[in-house]
């Protein structure tokens, strides 16, 4: 997901949309540490920034987790 969407966001819906990722990336690490596949490791990478900038759009906005 691109920044200005995530930017564009309500603090509500940034919070829902991170629990989604860490969801999505908890998945994603034991379909890895189960198979070993390499392809998989990139997408781990990308929701592992999403979730980077989830929180740091909301520390900006000074939202308390």
């Amino acid at each position: 997901m691109k920044i200005k969407e995530l930017r564009s966001l309500s603090d509500d819906a940034l919070k829902a949309k991170l629990a989604d990722v860490r969801l999505d990336l908890s998945i994603e690490k034991r379909k890895i540490a189960s198979t070993g596949v390499s392809s998989k490791k990139v997408k781990a990478r990308e929701l592992r920034r999403t979730v980077a900038q989830i929180l740091t759009i909301l520390r900006e906005r000074g939202v308390k987790l």
